[in-house]
């Protein structure tokens, strides 16, 4: 399926002011800032297990089911509901302080997210 990879961080934009936007503390911040986060995703139909793994051990996986209902969990480590949905091929997500999309560019994993009014960009080379 599209999404089915592990991907691992390759550059980003607009960190420091969109973690600061959605509340996380600069001690956390400064420790993410350089992490080089791996995102592994299974796809199987609509069925998705989206997780992501940070130096140290630290993981964090969400599975979900476009179109329905799933317990998620923010980066910052709030578990919330939402429907994930898929438009033109992008996965869409509205977490409690932020709005997220992920898709597949060139073969790469490009996830922004946006918070009043600023907006993060992860751009993830596929490793697997």
């Amino acid at each position: 399926m599209a999404f089915t990879g592990k991907y691992e961080v390759e550059s980003d934009e607009n960190y420091d002011d969109f973690m600061r936007k959605i509340g996380i503390p600069s001690d956390i911040m400064e420790k993410g800032r350089n992490f080089k986060i791996v995102t592994e995703v299974v796809q199987n139909g609509n069925d998705f297990t989206w997780s992501q793994h940070y130096p140290g051990g630290h993981s964090m996986t969400n599975r979900f089911t476009v179109g329905k209902e799933a317990d998620l969990e923010t980066m910052g480590g709030k578990k919330f509901k939402a429907t994930v949905n898929m438009e033109d091929g992008k996965i869409v997500a509205d977490f409690p302080n932020y709005h997220h999309t992920a898709e597949i560019s060139g073969g790469k994993l490009v996830e922004i997210s946006t918070a009043g009014g600023v907006t993060y960009k992860r751009i993830s080379k596929k490793i697997a």
